[in-house]
């Protein structure tokens, strides 16, 4: 891993390459090809469920009133589209283990 616990796109074809023996360019050609059929699919309005590892959801957040904290003064928040992520029992037990 990069970057202080970060893990990258580079990370994942690296990864591909040791483990599955694929060369560097076809692993990291792999990882583009899945990363760009989630993005795709989120962009057509899909969940993305990667079993054992979460869901990707989209989620619709109406209009609403918010405040301003340094001033308190009452500002309209715009509709909009947000994405969430929700991990798996699995994957949280992994993570609840690992700690």
């Amino acid at each position: 891993m990069t970057d202080a616990g970060t893990l990258t796109r580079a990370d994942l074809a690296e990864a591909l390459h040791r483990q599955v023996g694929l060369s560097r360019a076809d692993s990291a050609r792999m990882v583009e090809q899945i990363l760009e059929k989630m993005c795709g699919a989120l962009a057509r309005g899909e969940n993305v469920k990667i079993s054992g590892f979460g869901t990707f959801v989209l989620r619709d957040k109406g209009e609403r009133v918010g405040r301003n904290p340094k001033t308190g003064v009452e500002v309209p928040i715009a509709p909009r589209r947000v994405l969430t992520f929700r991990a798996s029992q699995m994957m949280r037990d992994r993570i609840i283990g690992a700690g």
